[in-house]
């Protein structure tokens, strides 16, 4: 069976997870993966930023690097990076068929489908120098947990998936730092309740947790504003670069400006047309970081919204930047109905439309989710 019909079989959204799965499947095959340095993102907001900035400037300074990130946009390749471009269809399914070889049947079917691509993955990244992984929604639990890493690097934590992982940021905090294995970085934090939790797992799981400043210099800050200056980032993504250059720092390895010239990651404030920004965010946090990233100016909102997500928290975040909101269809069974999207609207004393095309007289701003992004392109498209 080819992987796309093979992952169309699984769903990707879940009510409830099998915790207990991955490392029990990781234990039969781990022989089949070749360990190389792994550094594991975990946190709230900004793990593809960081992890795409790492990735490319270790590629770049001559190691063979994978990264593996999550959702994707419009393609499944999208996911899974390896020196400098997204593999083939032709190398997924090849690792496909090697890895269908060593599951069992059984597995091979139980597996959710973040399970069975990070072993796909994995698979494909045996022979790398870096492995840059990527935490899905979590952190301990999370499927990516199972693999030895050599760092965790932690990017701000903040209320997201409270069904899956509590509602106090104390709890999500623990979730997500639990996964530390010997040493971690911490990005600068919104929560202090965060920087608490940390110190306990220090004590009580003996792992060493450091403060971004720690690997940060002088001299690592005058380049931070050379390499964000030369990609135009915005404030948030420019804290992402520095965690991934403290991870550098970390390994004892020499960077230069150069190295990151081509580490940007598409719908992270990405500047799609003259007058259309998109971001794929789809919380409190990420919305905090665009209004301070583009308070300069006002902007129509494409937008729409998962029935699980602080929706009416981000619309008021966002309320200030915004014109109006037009509402973009999108056929998932996650989505928040259109009635209670428009109420929501309403009640916040905010216009809205249906979305239908862009109007060039216009500015917009595509933000919701990976699925909003998605369907505006394949909008935009036709």
């Amino acid at each position: 069976m080819l992987l796309d019909t093979f992952l169309e079989n699984k769903p990707l959204y879940y009510t409830e997870i099998d915790y207990t799965r991955m490392p029990r499947v990781y234990e039969k095959i781990k022989a089949h993966f070749t360990m190389s340095k792994t550094i594991h993102l975990v946190g709230t907001n900004g793990k593809g930023t960081t992890g795409r900035f790492l990735a490319s400037a270790l590629f770049a300074m001559g190691y063979k690097t994978g990264h593996y990130t999550s959702p994707h946009i419009i393609d499944f390749n999208e996911r899974i990076w390896m020196d400098g471009e997204n593999v083939s269809d032709e190398a997924l399914e090849s690792a496909h068929n090697e890895l269908q070889s060593i599951l069992s049947q059984e597995d091979s079917n139980a597996l959710s489908y973040f399970e069975y691509t990070t072993f796909l993955a994995m698979l494909m990244f045996n022979g790398c120098d870096y492995i840059v992984l990527e935490a899905g929604l979590g952190g301990v639990h999370d499927a990516t947990a199972v693999f030895p890493k050599l760092l965790t690097l932690v990017t701000p934590i903040d209320y997201d998936h409270q069904s899956f992982l509590g509602t106090e940021i104390e709890t999500i905090a623990n979730e997500k730092l639990q996964a530390v294995q010997n040493n971690a970085i911490i990005a600068k934090q919104k929560h202090e309740a965060v920087y608490s939790v940390a110190n306990e797992i220090i004590v009580s799981n003996n792992v060493r947790i450091s403060k971004l400043n720690l690997y940060i210099s002088a001299e690592d800050i005058i380049r931070i504003a050379r390499i964000s200056k030369k990609l135009s980032l915005a404030q948030y993504l420019e804290e992402n670069l520095s965690l991934s250059i403290a991870c550098l720092n970390f390994l004892g390895l020499k960077y230069d400006v150069k190295h990151f010239a081509d580490s940007k990651l598409f719908g992270r404030l990405t500047q799609y047309k003259k007058n259309v920004i998109i971001d794929v965010g789809h919380n409190p946090l990420a919305a905090e970081s665009i209004v301070k990233a583009l308070n300069a100016k006002k902007y129509t909102l494409v937008y729409n919204t998962y029935k699980d997500k602080e929706y009416k928290r981000i619309l008021q975040i966002l309320k200030p930047i915004i014109l109006n909101v037009e509402i973009i269809s999108i056929n998932l069974q996650r989505i928040e109905t259109i009635e209670q999207l428009q109420k929501t609207l309403t009640d916040l004393e905010i216009k809205y439309q249906t979305f239908k095309e862009i109007d060039e007289s216009k500015n917009y701003l595509v933000f919701g989710s990976f699925s909003v992004v998605e369907a505006f392109l394949k909008v935009d498209s036709e």
